[in-house]
């Protein structure tokens, strides 16, 4: 079991005509989620549902795709809203309307003591980095980070109105937490601007002593590198006809958990230290070929793993 701990709010999506928005369960937690059930994980997201009719749409949507919501808490305050903007290539800009909304007013007593089966916790986005919740789930997952492996998503979202500082701070912090992080060279240009994304990565990987970061570059593949290597390792992006890129870094750091999995790095924390570069390659490839995947389809709709096989195999009818 996997617990994935963050929002799940409902994006508003353009349509093709320009005038009309389709509302659809998102949030980058609840995406990642569900990638991992359809690659073949039990998961169970920590968030808090709003009981409003967005709230009811998400959770029927999480019910559907075998989410398990037993840790859910049934939250009072209505449900998060974002407005997903795409420009020509279909990457995806966001506004958010978020103000005292159901996703951020984490308390220590709803959050749950892990199971026996519980193997990794993953946080991030914006429920890691928004008070008053941020601080309470970054310490809940310090609590655990003997027993199960932590993985973060930095998943910076600029259009929040975040202050960069606090942010990076923030950030920081996690990292000091998690054995594995995610982090995008979007999210990094914006924590350092005009700085070598490769260059920032491979100072962060050391200063927090990480198993294993992996740096995602849209299009031109993914970056792996641990403090424990003399060097990183890097694979190209996939090529596909992309819809859009919403959900396709939820759908890669899923990935990464599922592979780690697959592979037994996941078994206790201390396995990660073992983990060599070319299986890091390794699973880098399958992430990649998953977020590419998901690129291909309207909104956060992420492949199977029979999908993901027969994409990485060359095989036509990938999804």
């Amino acid at each position: 079991m996997i617990l994935v701990c963050g929002e799940a709010l409902v994006d508003l999506v353009p349509q093709e005509d320009g005038g009309l928005w389709r509302a659809v369960p998102g949030g980058g937690p609840a995406n990642a989620a569900v990638a991992l059930t359809r690659l073949g994980e039990e998961a169970a997201l920590v968030c808090r549902l709003s009981g409003d009719v967005f709230g009811r749409q998400i959770r029927a949507h999480l019910v559907e795709r075998g989410v398990d919501l037993e840790w859910a808490v049934a939250a009072r305050e209505h449900a998060t809203m974002a407005v997903v903007g795409l420009d020509a290539d279909g990457a995806a800009e966001y506004s958010f309307y978020l103000q005292g909304t159901a996703d951020w007013q984490w308390r220590p007593e709803e959050l749950p003591e892990p199971s026996e089966d519980v193997r990794a916790i993953h946080t991030g986005s914006l429920a890691a980095a928004l008070e008053p919740g941020a601080g309470v789930l970054r310490e809940w997952a310090r609590s655990h980070r003997d027993r199960v492996v932590i993985f973060h998503d930095v998943n910076a979202r600029p259009a929040v109105g975040l202050d960069r500082a606090a942010f990076t701070e923030g950030a920081g912090r996690w990292m000091d937490v998690a054995h594995v992080v995610k982090v995008s060279d979007e999210d990094l240009a914006w924590l350092e601007p005009g700085r070598d994304p490769v260059t920032v990565a491979e100072r962060l990987v050391v200063r927090h002593e990480l198993d294993l970061l992996l740096l995602t570059r849209g299009g031109d593949g993914a970056v792996a590198l641990s403090a424990r290597w003399g060097d990183h390792v890097s694979v190209p992006g996939a090529p596909v006809s992309v819809r859009d890129t919403v959900g396709a870094g939820d759908t890669f750091g899923a990935a990464v958990l599922a592979r780690l999995s697959d592979l037994g790095y996941l078994d206790r924390p201390g396995k990660l230290a073992a983990l060599a570069p070319g299986t890091a390659g390794e699973v880098l490839e399958f992430a990649a070929g998953a977020a590419a995947l998901a690129c291909t389809t309207e909104g956060a709709d992420p492949p199977d793993r029979a999908g993901v096989e027969r994409f990485l195999r060359g095989t036509p009818g990938g999804r």
